[in-house]
């Protein structure tokens, strides 16, 4: 996995050529306007990030804000990650679902979802999943899933 050591998403957006930049620049774009309140932009893990803030939920098992999702440009493709969908099986479903309403198969991981052009995602859908999760029921389900 190719990481950044950008400090701010500007500058990570700044260091990609412009047609990378293109691309994440418009799912960035679609994720943040999704995007449930509460939720943090930052540069974490090499990545665009989308975390609960520490103030919020500071008890993490590795000191770090929750991540919810990610957005990276890697090598030979993009990555965006939801780790909504690891916690949530009707999420996944749904997204395999519209993947397959689209016509395409996703190349999926646990959360990291594969694509190698914009219009390999299923957008719509991905903003609605996006919608769907307050901050306050992502908290819940990673609590769930922690035991």
């Amino acid at each position: 996995m190719v990481q950044s050591r950008a400090k701010s998403v500007a500058a990570y957006l700044r260091e990609l050529p412009a047609g990378r930049r293109a691309v994440v620049s418009a799912v960035r774009d679609a994720i943040r306007l999704a995007l449930p309140r509460g939720y943090q932009e930052a540069m974490n893990w090499g990545m665009i990030a989308w975390q609960v803030p520490l103030s919020r939920y500071p008890e993490t098992y590795n000191g770090q804000p929750l991540l919810f999702a990610a957005l990276a440009a890697q090598k030979n493709n993009y990555a965006l990650y939801l780790m909504c969908l690891y916690q949530n099986k009707k999420l996944e479903t749904a997204l395999r679902t519209a993947y397959k309403r689209i016509g395409r198969k996703p190349d999926m991981g646990k959360s990291c979802i594969r694509f190698r052009k914009f219009e390999d995602l299923p957008l719509s859908d991905i903003r609605k999943i996006i919608a769907s999760v307050p901050l306050k029921a992502f908290i819940t389900y990673y609590e769930k899933v922690r035991g």
